[in-house]
């Protein structure tokens, strides 16, 4: 028996539902251009979380503001904040939690956290801001947080960063959202974990008729929409990456 759709919502945090309980995770990678979705997320978000030297970011960011600003966790192996920042934040409630462990990086280390500490809690997504820029290593490094956490969490996580978003797209049926208006013009299915053997789509310009993808061979990148107005509709029999670019509030 075929199983429900997973049912996406990837730019909703951008409009003014007050539906959706996120998570909000900091990266340590500049925010700048997203400092209005930071704020927008926060008044929402049931959780907050700065990783590492992103609490120094967020710190220096916000001068006298900061203050309006504490998260409820701090976590990361701290090679990058500051001590005197940590105490800042340790003073005014937020729990900071040392993650040493090299086997993992912060990013990861992070969602462990959560998902240990909080497994009753209620939220629907997971939104990381400051998920791309920076070295390339740590980008391929976030992206591989999203497979590394699959067997902890189903809800998605929003990887967000200078216009763009990437999230996992599990095996079966996912029906993505794409009619929020901020949505902008590209979009595209990476099959950047393993090679996905079936994988059709519907609602986009150039779809995927039950297709093979793989390095080295057919990825799908700079597509689009189809200009209806529907959603996207993905199946495929592997995990398969999903980015879109979107229109900053």
């Amino acid at each position: 028996m075929m199983s429900d759709p997973i049912h996406l919502k990837p730019l909703a945090f951008l409009t003014d539902t007050k539906d959706i309980k996120p998570i909000l995770v900091v990266l340590n990678q500049r925010i700048d251009e997203e400092i209005h979705i930071f704020k927008h997320v926060w008044k929402n978000a049931v959780m907050k979380i700065f990783v590492d030297g992103a609490t120094n970011r967020i710190y220096d960011s916000f001068g006298e503001d900061k203050t309006k600003f504490i998260p409820d966790l701090i976590t990361g192996d701290f090679d990058s904040a500051r001590p005197e920042v940590l105490e800042f934040y340790k003073n005014k409630g937020s729990q900071i939690i040392s993650t040493p462990d090299q086997n993992f990086t912060d990013f990861t280390k992070c969602l462990h956290e959560v998902f240990k500490q909080d497994k009753d809690k209620e939220f629907d997504e997971i939104i990381v801001l400051g998920a791309f820029g920076g070295r390339l290593d740590h980008v391929f490094a976030n992206i591989n947080t999203l497979f590394e956490i699959q067997s902890m969490n189903n809800k998605p996580v929003y990887c967000i960063a200078d216009g763009n978003l990437a999230c996992l797209i599990q095996k079966g049926k996912t029906v993505v959202s794409v009619n929020t208006g901020y949505e902008l013009e590209y979009c595209g299915l990476i099959p950047i974990g393993q090679p996905v053997s079936h994988a059709t789509t519907m609602g986009l310009k150039w779809n995927l008729e039950n297709q093979e993808m793989k390095f080295g061979d057919l990825i799908s990148t700079s597509n689009t929409y189809d200009g209806s107005g529907s959603d996207v509709t993905i199946e495929t029999n592997e995990p398969i990456l999903w980015t879109m670019t979107y229109k900053k509030p």
